[in-house]
Parts: C-alpha cells; structure tokens; sequence
C-alpha cells in the first residue's frame, strides 16, 4: 500500500475508534451529560410561587457546583416511573405546607408518591431530603409517610444556628465543620431492615451562634433501603448561596465546609 494511504488510513481508524468511545461514555449511568449520573432537582413538593431555594436564585451555586459532577437537571413536574428513568438521585428541599399567596396550594406527598420513590430507592435510586425549621412553610406530616419507608421520621422540635465541627470517625464527612442553619429533627427507627442511622447528632457542648433553641437529637441521618441510598437533613438553609459564600459576613457562619459536606453526600446517595 502506498505509504501516505497507509498513514490515511491509520489516523481514520484512530479518529473512529475515538468517536466510538465517546458514542459509549454517553450511553453510561444516567443516560446524559456524558456519562455522569444525573441529580434531579425535583420542585413538585414546592408551593407556586414559593421560590425560597430556586435553583435560579438561593441554590444556583450548589447546583452550579454539582453540574461538575452530575447532569442536574430542574423540573417541578410529578414524579413517575417514567420521569425518574435515567436518574440516580432526587434532591426534594423544604417540601411546603401551605399555599405562596394566592397562588394554588403544594402537592403534599401522597400514596403514589411513597409507592414510586420507595420502589426507586430499592432499586438503586439515592434520594436527598432537607427538611427546615417552623418558619419555611416546611410540611413534615405527609413526608412523614415516604420517610417511614425508610425507618425515618421527622418531628418538630427545633435547633438554632451553630457550627457543628465533625468527629473524625463520622463516616462520609467526618473531620468537616457543618454550619447548621436551624431546623427540626430526624428520628431512625431502631432495628427498621432499611437500616437507618444518625450520621450527625446535635453536639449539645456546641452553643448556638444566634437563637436559643437547642434539642438533644439526630440532624442529620442516612439509610440504605435494598440497593438504593436516603440522606435527611433537617435543615434546607446551609447549602444556599449566602451561607456557601458567607455573603453578607455580619450574618453568616465562616470556616465552614458545606459545599464539600453535601458533595460527598450526593456522590454517596448516587453511589
């Protein structure tokens, strides 16, 4: 063979072969964004007009910074078998109790909602709950139902803002420094085959920075129902983009690690 078609023919199947493996990383877990698992925002707890954490607005830096890593995609509408297909986690955020104004009232978690997002988890889906404190419109009565799925609940009795350093042995982000921006609580179900467990208890020796409430308990908890990964948090404030970049200073916590904390907790829920 002519030596120059020969070199042709060399770099075509180099440049083949390269587009093959590209064609092959898109089709890997999550279906999108070449090959990286997608996270979706889901807004069908949220009230209309209730845009305290909009993913335009209070939580654009989180999602900002996990589009490195995941395909984030936003959508506020119900979900199914059909809409969860290709994802790997649901991040849901201060799931609302009342209606924003005059505008129609939330979707409260319902049976549908408990059937398909527990048969997703137990299939390998991770999901992410943040709950809050009384004064968010944060509904917890009805989550209550998904959340005994997975040997969780939630209750009402509320801690205010403190910087919660993290003992090394914690697992998943242990030796981090948590700043809690208030919230209720979470309850694991002792001996639940989901295997529930308290990741953060409230460190009672810690003071609160601002407020007085101060509840022995578990703020934030994980579980492992069949093959998929539950994160509750019990505050939905300490990712936003006031507190990850301490703006304005005089009335955030500094020396914190909250963007690295829930980083790892997502890579975790999404295995």
């Amino acid at each position: 063979m002519n030596p120059l078609l020969s070199g042709f023919v060399a770099r075509s199947l180099v440049v083949l072969a390269c587009v093959v493996a590209a064609v092959g990383c898109r089709t890997g877990a999550g279906g999108a964004g070449g090959g990286r698992p997608v996270l979706l925002y889901s807004l069908y707890f949220n009230a209309p007009g209730e845009n305290r954490y909009a993913p335009d607005g209070a939580y654009r830096e989180v999602l900002t910074r996990l589009g490195r890593e995941f395909d984030v995609r936003v959508s506020a509408a119900p979900l199914t078998t059909e809409s969860l297909r290709g994802v790997r986690v649901v991040l849901i955020a201060n799931p609302n109790d009342k209606a924003h104004g005059t505008n129609p009232p939330p979707h409260h978690f319902n049976a549908a909602d408990v059937t398909t997002l527990g048969r997703f988890v137990n299939d390998g889906g991770g999901l992410i709950l943040l709950s809050n404190q009384d004064l968010h419109n944060n509904e917890t009565t009805d989550a209550n139902q998904l959340l005994a799925v997975f040997g969780l609940r939630l209750e009402n009795r509320y801690t205010d803002i403190k910087l919660l350093p993290l003992p090394a042995t914690t697992p998943i982000i242990g030796g981090l420094k948590w700043a809690y921006y208030s919230g209720n609580l979470v309850i694991p179900t002792a001996g639940h085959p989901a295997r529930p467990r308290a990741l953060v208890t409230n460190d009672l020796r810690v003071t609160p920075w601002k407020g007085i409430r101060d509840e022995a308990g578990v703020l934030l908890a994980v579980a492992e129902p069949g093959r998929g990964r539950v994160v509750v948090a019990t505050d939905a404030g300490w990712i936003t983009d006031g507190n990850l970049l301490c703006q304005p200073p005089e009335t955030t916590l500094h020396g914190h690690d909250n963007l690295k904390i829930f980083q790892r907790l997502a890579r975790w829920a999404a295995r």
